[in-house]
């Protein structure tokens, strides 16, 4: 699953706050307990029972101390692990005889990925030379490179905000200029924000300052941060990691002023002891304006930030099962098969995220191929697609979604299946481990959610939690992860979850902590509820509307 820092550069949060309402969307957030006096169907000739019990804990371990071993390193996209780990994906279909798509020579779908990261970071003043990830951090794929240059003025903005309440550039012309700003806005007190009065803060978020200062043409931003540190680790994949984008980027310019964090001491340094008495003298005035003076520091600040940049080829795999009857309706069953690779020599397993849903995705492959063989596939087509990059920003699945194989119109449903293996904090103190977090399924069909009710009532009985489907998630778990790229195409997508643990994103990770009895369970569940969507009288409804 995509890390939560990364949520702030793929999507735009908005929260619209009205006095005595809301217009939050409300989706059902309760846990759903499942009737264990229900007698669970387990007719063994009814085709999906049938093959949905060939997905077995003995395959399912087998399958996932091979994805998560110390050939795959990680299975970090752009590198060898992947590529491995995509091949091997590939045998095991070629070796039940499963096909790709009708069009498709090979299962893969090549996407066109440009890694980015820094060659040379250079910040000295006079003789003093400055330490990268400890006295700046400056996101190579937000920054144009910065060839070798001497800044000898440095204009003091305070917050960066030109607002009714705090004109920060009232009076200043800074068009070509290196400006330093801190981050954040000025508060009344520890909780009362300056800007609204409230403890609600203000809509000027770094994104918005640096927007404005490339209005007035603004060469380089210097940011203060509280503390760097905490921005060192909100971009840490961005700034530890070659930052990934779709597409050829190579030699491509940023639009808009190059942004560096730098540390409370870097900046003290900057300033100068005159220009640090200054700044305490214009703070003073600035709470009794609203507004700080002209301040420009005279450093001789150097400054050099060259690139490496490099295209390679990410690939998404497809196997797709052609259904009896309705063969222009298809049910996408997806998981990412990537995860974060090696940090120097320690390899990040990513047994649980996600070689669990990459292992049950083979399971299915499996499992329909001996369908297939049975003639005895549901009415409806399935596609199976394991997702490369999703621990890079879901690119895998968003190029898909842009790119479809199977037209978007035909395309019924999304079953996204990331992390199924382990539990989290919550159940692990209530010693229980058959539920599922389940999110989505309300949010764009009614339909969806009420068969996966319904299938977990038959054949699953599974603790069915939906704790992370409320719009009021802060984890905001919707968003991060591969199904969202369906939903925002208008496809009802349903995203199965166990939570996260000690070990997510951490080389401890391993395939020996899965509970494969877990695993088999929600995977059968997984199976039934797919086979069901594809094999139903009438295509599910889409009755809801995406709300990002």
């Amino acid at each position: 699953m995509m890390a939560n820092q990364s949520i702030k550069n793929f999507i735009a949060v908005c929260l619209l706050i009205f006095t005595g309402s809301s217009l939050q969307a409300q989706y059902v957030s309760d846990i759903t307990y499942p009737d264990k006096s229900a007698k669970i169907i387990s007719d063994a000739s009814l085709p999906n029972v049938k093959y949905g019990n060939t997905i077995t804990t003995e395959d399912m371990k087998k399958q996932l101390f091979e994805i998560a071993s110390d050939r795959m390193a990680g299975r970090e996209t752009g590198y060898e692990g992947n590529v491995l780990a995509g091949e091997y994906i590939k045998s095991q279909l070629q070796s039940w005889g499963v096909k790709p798509p009708k069009g498709m020579n090979d299962y893969f779908q090549p996407i066109a990925l440009t890694y980015t990261s820094w060659d040379k970071t250079i910040v000295k003043l006079g003789e003093k030379v400055y330490r990268n990830l400890w006295d700046f951090v400056a996101l190579p794929g937000k920054n144009n490179e910065i060839l070798a240059q001497t800044i000898n003025e440095v204009h003091f903005l305070g917050y960066g905000i030109q607002d009714k309440g705090q004109k920060d550039y009232s009076g200043k012309k800074v068009k070509g200029k290196t400006i330093l700003i801190n981050e954040g806005e000025p508060m009344l007190n520890d909780s009362v924000y300056a800007l609204t009065g409230t403890t609600k803060p203000s809509d000027w978020t770094l994104d918005k300052k640096i927007e404005l200062a490339k209005k007035k043409g603004v060469s380089l931003i210097l940011v203060v941060p509280t503390d760097i540190k905490a921005t060192l680790n909100d971009n840490r994949r961005f700034v530890l990691s070659p930052m990934v984008e779709l597409e050829n980027s190579v030699g491509k310019k940023i639009d808009g002023p190059n942004v560096i964090y730098i540390s409370s001491g870097l900046a003290r340094d900057i300033m100068g002891e005159s220009g640090v008495a200054g700044l305490e003298k214009a703070r003073t005035e600035m709470a009794a304006k609203g507004k700080f003076k002209k301040l420009v520091f005279t450093p001789v600040l150097q400054l050099e930030f060259t690139k490496n940049q490099r295209l390679i080829e990410g690939r998404n795999i497809l196997a797709f099962f052609e259904g009896s009857k309705k063969k222009n309706e298809t049910v996408i069953v997806s998981a990412h098969y990537d995860h974060i690779g090696k940090r120097g020599d320690v390899i990040y397993y990513g047994a649980d995220d996600n070689g669990t849903g990459t292992t049950t995705l083979l399971e299915f492959a499996e499992a329909l191929a001996k369908a297939q063989k049975d003639n005895a596939l549901p009415e409806r087509n399935i596609l199976l697609l394991w997702m490369t990059g999703e621990e890079k920003g879901l690119l895998g699945s968003q190029y898909y979604a842009e790119h479809p194989i199977i037209p978007i119109d035909q395309t019924v449903v999304d079953v996204n299946i990331d992390m199924i293996g382990r539990q989290d904090d919550k159940y692990e103190k209530k010693n229980e481990k058959y539920y599922i977090y389940t999110i989505g399924s309300d949010r764009l069909s009614t339909d969806l959610h009420k068969i996966n009710e319904d299938i977990n009532n038959k054949y699953s009985q599974l603790i069915l939690d939906y704790t992370f489907n409320s719009e009021s998630d802060p984890n905001r778990f919707y968003y991060r992860s591969d199904h969202y790229n369906f939903a925002k195409k208008g496809i009802p997508a349903i995203f199965f979850f166990s939570g996260v643990h000690k070990d997510y994103h951490q080389p401890g990770d391993t395939p020996d902590k899965i509970m494969y009895d877990k695993m088999e369970r929600i995977g059968r569940h997984a199976f039934q509820l797919m086979w069901e969507l594809a094999n139903r009288p009438e295509r599910i409804k889409v009755d809801g509307e995406l709300k990002p």
